[in-house]
């Protein structure tokens, strides 16, 4: 009996140590969920979009485990860099300054900043925004890009995206900056929205998305640069974009 006792100890104290191994090699992937098309809800709550289907075909490609998860975006760069999450996909822009506190992959994606407005309304340059009150997603590069203009617009700055294309709707701003997909997003598909915005015009200056992971991880990041670089190459990467955008 007692040696019966031993060997079933042993097996759990086997199961339990594979269980956590196997937990440990799980990577814990941050999204603020509220950018579609890139990152947003579906009915049931579940993450969805493209970044969200690129890291999906990236577990697939890789063999890395992953679990994402719904991340405010006011924050997610902190958490990121105290390691509460290991990868950050959330149509981040590489920008030099992300770069000194973040390691990033090679992009996965291109866009430009969108200025959207009321249907009827005339604007077709950053000068127009002179006096007028533009709302955009609270740390984003589009906020970046109307304060770098400096043309005298009034920024008001949101929590999401959708509450600033809420009071544009209502007529509490004038015009919302964001992402280009995102733009045409709400101005063509989001119920309730659509029909009611056209997307004004967009920056000439491209940006590029990468994954952001923790200072130094160049092991993940090594292995993500992989899996994109055989996505493009298969022709995923451009499927993606097809199902998500209509490109």
């Amino acid at each position: 009996m007692s040696m019966f006792r031993t060997l079933l100890c042993a097996l759990v104290a086997s199961v339990l140590l594979f269980s956590n191994a196997q937990a440990a090699d799980k990577l814990i992937v941050a999204s603020d969920a509220c950018w579609p098309p890139m990152e947003y809800l579906d009915g049931q709550k579940n993450v969805m979009g493209y970044s969200t289907d690129y890291i999906k075909e990236l577990v697939k490609e890789t063999g890395l485990q992953m679990e994402v998860r719904n991340i405010a975006w006011d924050g997610i760069f902190a958490g990121l860099i105290a390691g509460q999450y290991d990868i950050v996909a959330s149509s981040v822009t590489i920008t030099p300054e992300r770069q000194k506190q973040m390691g990033f992959t090679i992009p996965y994606y291109q866009v430009r900043q969108a200025i959207v407005v009321k249907k009827g309304a005339a604007c077709t340059s950053l000068a127009d925004l002179k006096g007028k009150k533009v709302g955009g997603q609270i740390g984003t590069t589009g906020i970046f890009v109307v304060q770098a203009a400096k043309c005298d617009a009034i920024i008001r700055e949101y929590e999401d995206v959708g509450l600033a294309m809420e009071d544009l709707s209502n007529g509490r701003i004038d015009a919302v900056v964001c992402d280009g997909p995102v733009a045409g997003y709400y101005a063509n598909k989001k119920e309730g929205f659509a029909n009611k915005f056209q997307v004004a015009f967009k920056t000439g200056e491209t940006e590029d998305y990468g994954f952001a992971v923790q200072k130094g991880r160049t092991d993940i990041i090594e292995k993500l640069n992989k899996g994109i670089l055989s996505l493009r190459a298969k022709g995923v990467e451009k499927a993606l974009i097809a199902k998500w955008m209509g490109e």
